[in-house]
């Protein structure tokens, strides 16, 4: 009797994400408009109890066996590949012997549905409260399948394993069930409606059509609840019409090498400054420190003295030649305290005597389909 009603209930779940006709074959919207969405629904759920729960303490063979029970959910969908639901579920299990009846309890989840692939497949992670004998919190894991017939509605089946710690019980239960999304939740494309009988005007030989169906930048939401009209056809959009972004860091490191006992620019150093001024010009909101540094030759204190005329020097040239902002670049000069080669060479010294400039920012981008 139990592997019977377990069958019939993946049996039924498996024939309602498979159904291929009408409204039934509606494709899984794109995760993106489902999040912050919240959603209620019902279910059905076939309960499978540890058989060492006993109704009357030492006497095994008052053991609860199996049962089923109704119940409501709601869950939030805070990211692509992530909700939060609460699951209450009335109770009612049969004993080992039916001369000690039924158990009536109730039961209270609160899990992490996660998405792996964004689509319909999910592993669930939770605890829960069962009710039956006694109050007992279980850990529970599992996974389960969601089949779309509308951008709004869905259907569900999921089994779940549930652990409790005290009494070391160990449960089972396979739900059924359906959820609606509250919130707007619009589809890629608008499907076309059939247009009122209206007269034909004699100035006009055109059909007449419903506005309400019309999408003149093509973007999938119609135009009387496009917000944001006249989108780039390749951008994707949300559910308002509007271009989706995404945040990419924009970075930019520069190095120029100076003479001994010199702060004079070298023209082949000329490109690198002029690098700096138009990442500056693109991102306006950059702040820049000009780092100078020098070679261990020569006193400490005359060292640090040149390397902050080295950084002055790179400064003078984006303000007075590239028109950047003086308030946004800051000049230090650190002499030989930070060498990147301590050799004592030519080279070494050559490779020290520098300025360096970072700056690092992020922009958003709009998302292409």
């Amino acid at each position: 009797m139990k592997n019977n009603k377990i069958i019939a209930l993946l049996a039924v779940g498996a024939c309602s994400s498979a159904f291929p006709m009408g409204v039934m074959a509606n494709e899984q919207p794109d995760a993106s408009v489902l999040v912050k969405q919240a959603y209620g629904g019902i279910h059905y759920s076939y309960f499978d109890a540890d058989n060492e729960r006993l109704t009357v303490a030492g006497d095994r063979a008052s053991g609860l066996e199996e049962g089923d029970g109704a119940g409501l959910s709601l869950g939030y969908r805070f990211s692509e590949y992530n909700e939060l639901r609460i699951q209450y579920t009335d109770l009612s299990v049969d004993a080992l012997r039916s001369v000690y009846g039924d158990q009536d309890g109730r039961s209270v989840a609160i899990d992490v549905l996660h998405f792996p692939s964004k689509k319909n497949l999910y592993l669930i992670g939770g605890f829960k409260e069962i009710d039956l004998e006694e109050k007992e919190v279980s850990a529970n894991i599992g996974m389960g399948y969601r089949h779309y017939f509308t951008n709004r509605f869905a259907g569900f089946v999921e089994g779940k394993g549930h652990y409790q710690f005290e009494e070391y019980h160990t449960d089972f239960n396979a739900t059924l069930g359906i959820i609606y999304f509250f919130g707007e939740n619009k589809a890629r494309t608008a499907s076309p409606v059939a247009p009122k009988p209206t007269a034909v005007k004699p100035v006009s030989s055109k059909p007449a059509t419903m506005s309400t169906v019309k999408d003149a930048d093509k973007d999938g939401v119609i135009d009387s609840l496009d917000q944001c009209p006249g989108t780039p056809t390749n951008h994707m959009v949300d559910i308002k019409g509007c271009t989706l972004f995404s945040e990419k860091m924009r970075s930019i490191e520069v190095q120029v090498n100076f003479d001994n006992n010199s702060d004079v620019i070298k023209p082949e150093f000329y490109g690198e400054v002029e690098k700096l001024a138009n990442f500056l010009k693109q991102y306006s909101g950059v702040n820049l420190t000009i780092e100078g540094h020098s070679s261990s030759v020569g006193a400490a204190g005359y060292n640090k003295t040149l390397s902050m005329k080295r950084a002055q020097a790179v400064v003078d040239i984006l303000v007075n030649e590239y028109r950047i902002d003086g308030g946004r670049l800051n000049a230090v000069g650190y002499g030989e305290e930070r060498l990147i080669n301590e050799a004592n060479t030519a080279a070494a010294h050559a490779e020290n005597r520098r300025i360096m400039a970072t700056a690092e920012t992020s922009e958003k981008v709009a998302v292409e389909k």
